[in-house]
């Protein structure tokens, strides 16, 4: 049995697979991310403990190749993560520590990237040549493939769709430093923020939820609380301007959301923001991701096996 080793890195959580080629999870373990240490060093010692440990659990007859999906920004020339606003250290090193540990050629992408590349294998984006990934979580990323391609642009990092400029009005500053922002507004991290600003603006005095909570904010547009529901209106205009950037930019077939907001909020994002979703282009399908949040590993797998000739 083939099988690829799949990382996924992110500023929390550190997770690693054994994934056949048939798309099949043989054995996950899952941690959490160094936050402290003298350098990146002690991220790529992490994931190096994370591969010996999972490759313990169970026995495959060959493993082509090692895939890691992570937060970027990335520097795939040199296999690095830099600068990224969601991982502790300036600089980890990827590629050339894991290469030299296992022996195996290694394959860096970005996690979203990695995310449409799974959708594409396993999940809702199956069998389209033209489809895009937009994870809403503590920020918003996205990742694109264009006839049967996946975009990486420069250095890996095409498809940063949540730093589109969506808003003047409130210019609110992202987590990257620049104002009106997509993730500045409708990222789990900054819709509280955003709440606040429309709040004010709005002249709403008192709230029947806790509006410095994400999660409180959608439950109470769920249970149709009047202000919640008005908020998500404003929401949806936000999020149908960073919809409609895909559509016009990438033309494709399906849009999937995934990440937290996605999987457990969907149908509320979705519904808000339909309506001001611009129609110069077909509307493409726009559905909830159904791999419940393994997609980016899923992809990570997919590319690697890519990369080195083997499949999917």
């Amino acid at each position: 049995m083939t099988a690829v080793i799949a990382v996924d890195l992110g500023g929390t959580n550190l997770r690693a697979a054994l994934i056949d080629s048939d798309a099949t999870i043989l054995a996950h373990i899952a941690t959490r991310t160094p936050a402290t240490g003298p350098s990146g060093r002690v991220i790529t010692a992490a994931i190096i403990a994370g591969i010996e440990a999972l490759l313990e659990t169970v026995e495959v007859e060959e493993v082509a190749a090692i895939g890691v999906a992570s937060a970027g920004p990335l520097d795939i020339g040199r296999g690095l993560v830099t600068n990224s606003p969601n991982i502790a250290f300036p600089v980890v090193e990827i590629t050339g520590p894991l290469s030299e540990r296992f022996g195996l050629p290694v394959a860096l992408v970005n996690d979203a990237r990695a995310g449409v590349l799974g959708e594409r294998w396993a999940g809702a984006a199956r069998g389209s040549d033209n489809a895009a990934y937009v994870t809403l979580s503590t920020g918003i990323g996205g990742g694109v493939v264009a006839n049967g391609h996946l975009l990486l642009g420069m250095n890996g990092n095409a498809g940063e769709i949540g730093h589109v400029l969506v808003d003047t009005r409130y210019n609110l500053t992202c987590g990257c430093g620049y104002s009106g922002h997509w993730e500045g507004y409708a990222s789990a991290k900054y819709i509280p923020r955003f709440f606040a600003a429309w709040q004010e603006e709005a002249d709403i005095r008192r709230v029947a939820f806790d509006a410095t909570s994400t999660r409180a904010i959608f439950e109470a547009a769920r249970a149709e609380d009047p202000v919640a529901l008005a908020f998500m209106d404003a929401l949806g205009q936000v999020n149908a301007r960073g919809i409609s950037t895909i559509i016009v930019a990438y033309n494709p077939e399906v849009i999937v959301l995934d990440g937290p907001l996605a999987r457990y909020y969907g149908e509320i994002v979705i519904r808000h923001a339909e309506p001001y979703i611009d129609r110069f282009l077909t509307l493409p399908r726009i559905v909830v991701s159904s791999l419940a949040g393994r997609a980016p590993i899923l992809g990570a797998a997919a590319y690697a096996l890519e990369v080195t000739g083997a499949g999917p």
